[in-house]
């Protein structure tokens, strides 16, 4: 099994297309009306058809999961990112962890918790090159 893609709900696809393209590069793949795939395997849903399909309300900065980003020029992103969005709401400005790297984490522009980091010194960081499992399991 291998996971293909993650699914975020948004009020306005193409704001929200607009705004990944804008800060991380991401482009469109595929566009099924209420439901696009962006480069990287980012799926935008269309808020309103989400919920008729669960039943459910959708619950914005709900802080349950995030979309982590690496990039090595993290003051240059944070620049772009406020001169792109002034509005942004940031849950951390830029903050430096006790091993090192810096991050800063913000909401896009659905509630969607995004967090930009340098990448990780550590020997072990998020990374596709590594496995989850223990392969001589």
């Amino acid at each position: 099994m291998k996971l293909k893609n993650i699914l975020m709900v948004v009020k306005d696809i193409e704001k929200s297309r607009q705004f990944y393209h804008d800060l991380f590069g991401l482009d469109m793949v595929l566009d099924n009306d209420g439901n696009m795939i962006l480069t990287e395997g980012l799926v935008l849903q269309d808020e309103k058809i989400w919920r008729e399909f669960l039943g459910k309300d959708i619950i914005p900065k709900n802080n349950s999961c995030e979309l982590y980003f690496e990039e090595q020029n993290i003051e240059a992103f944070i620049e772009k990112l406020e001169n792109l969005y002034p509005g942004v709401q940031y849950v951390n400005r830029l903050m430096t962890h006790s091993w090192g790297q810096k991050v800063i984490r913000f909401y896009d522009l659905d509630g969607n918790l995004i967090e930009v980091g340098t990448p990780a010194s550590s020997p072990i960081s998020r990374s596709d090159d590594i496995p989850l499992s223990n392969p001589a399991s």
